[in-house]
């Protein structure tokens, strides 16, 4: 590739937003007692020299405060999986806040075992507990396992994601040693204090890992995904299974992004059999939420343990968990927005989205791969794709991924700040696809001309 053209091409993309942005590098600028000058420093990844602000969104859409509109498959980075204010979430909300009153009142309502029924049909764990987040509820599970086990120790994959959870903020070093991942901020103790590491399809090193007796629990995503979609070799899950049962350490399956593989994530597609599942950002449809399941078995064994005090400051809750508001909410995404049928149109499309890249990617000749999760397709700067957390992150490439993300954005395409994802929800159109499919042709041509 030629680095100069690349450059090239990504300061003119980068003066087009700016041209394209006035009100919103306005409002940037203005931001003078905002930390970073954004709600949440994450808003600042976004490729080019301010990020845009929001306006209106609905279904796959979204507008900024200059008036550009733009077909939205970055989706909140999941968050808004189910699109932006589905009617019947946002109908829910208002009755339950408005007409009925009381979105938090530490009393719990009638959608809340709707919802635990409908998470063990979809992922088959027994009982279920609510957050607001996905990290929340990891924590809380944390805690749960080391309970249960009396071993102090988590293990996670290498860049796999869950949330700012600090025991999961570890890599394999060059060393092979577990070492704190990159970037961490303020971390309480060395995380090798607290974790253990593997490198996703590496059974191996798992092994050895479990062997020295400490894990209280693996947590672990089915797939990596935030690091650019990887996905397992085969037998690699079932084996993860057979050992910690073997070692005596429970399975975490952290769903939350993996949820776009089908109504029940990869636990269901798959035939996974976790002891904890942990969810989040969708399944409350753009309103916060999360959940954590457990066996049942697990589940009456915490809870016959007169030792631990689970309804007080055992660590495993918070006042807002499982509010009112919360739960309604996420029945509504669940009964009527992500649905058996809606992930069945989700994905169909993803593949539609994943031949037009692959074939874009094929007629320039360029040496990168497409991955798919379900709803979810993924182009890494790799080929063969990544079959580990680190190979994947050594094939990122910034002045790339911002040449890309910011020439699609400027014909009105969003994709994932963060990677280059781009995520189906309800109202995702086959034209919106075909959109995509042109748009990144024509960005392929120009870079490879």
């Amino acid at each position: 590739m030629d680095r100069a053209r690349l450059q090239h091409l990504l300061d003119r993309e980068t003066a087009e937003a700016a041209r394209r942005g006035p009100r919103s590098r306005d409002a940037y600028g203005r931001a003078e007692h905002l930390f970073g000058r954004v709600p949440m420093t994450w808003m600042n990844k976004t490729a080019g020299p301010f990020p845009r602000y929001l306006a209106t969104a609905r279904g796959a859409r979204v507008t900024d405060i200059d008036g550009q509109e733009y077909i939205d498959f970055c989706l909140g980075d999941t968050g808004a999986m189910a699109g932006h204010s589905p009617r019947v979430v946002a109908e829910a909300v208002q009755r339950r806040f408005a007409d009925l009153g009381g979105a938090t009142a530490m009393l719990p309502t009638e959608d809340a075992e709707w919802v635990g029924a409908e998470l063990t049909r979809r992922f088959g764990l027994a009982r279920w507990s609510f957050s607001l987040t996905a990290t929340d509820a990891n924590r809380w599970a944390i805690r749960l396992a080391r309970a249960v086990t009396g071993r102090p120790k988590i293990l996670v994959n290498a860049y796999s994601y869950h949330g700012s959870v600090d025991e999961s903020l570890v890599v394999v070093g060059p060393d092979g040693a577990g070492a704190p991942r990159p970037g961490n901020v303020g971390a309480p103790c060395d995380v090798t204090l607290t974790s253990r590491v593997a490198e996703f399809n590496d059974l191996d090193r798992l092994e050895r890992e479990l062997a020295h007796g400490d894990v209280a629990a693996v947590l672990m995503e089915p797939a990596l995904t935030n690091i650019g979609i990887v996905l397992p070799e085969p037998g690699y899950l079932a084996g993860v299974r057979e050992l910690t049962r073997a070692h005596g350490t429970l399975l975490i399956n952290d769903e939350t992004h993996t949820f776009s593989a089908g109504p029940g994530g990869c636990t269901a597609a798959w035939g996974l059999e976790p002891d904890l599942l942990t969810i989040g950002k969708a399944i409350g449809g753009g309103v916060p939420a999360g959940a954590y399941g457990l066996s049942a078995d697990l589940a009456s064994r915490l809870l016959g343990r007169a030792d631990l005090d689970l309804v007080d400051m055992g660590g495993v809750g918070g006042t807002l968990a499982g509010n009112a508001l919360s739960v309604a909410a996420t029945r509504a995404t669940l009964e009527h927005v992500l649905t058996d049928a809606a992930f069945t149109h989700m994905t169909a499309l993803s593949e539609r989205f994943e031949s037009g890249v692959r074939a874009a990617v094929g007629t320039h000749a360029l040496p990168w791969s497409v991955t798919r999760l379900g709803a979810r397709t993924e182009y890494r700067f790799a080929d063969p794709a990544p079959r580990t957390g680190a190979e994947s992150a050594a094939a990122a490439d910034t002045a790339l991924e911002d040449f890309l993300h910011l020439y699609l954005a400027n014909r009105g395409i969003l994709l994932t700040p963060f990677h280059n994802m781009a995520l189906m929800c309800p109202d995702t159109t086959a034209r919106d696809v075909d959109t995509h499919t042109a748009v990144f042709g024509e960005a392929l041509a120009e870079l490879t001309a």
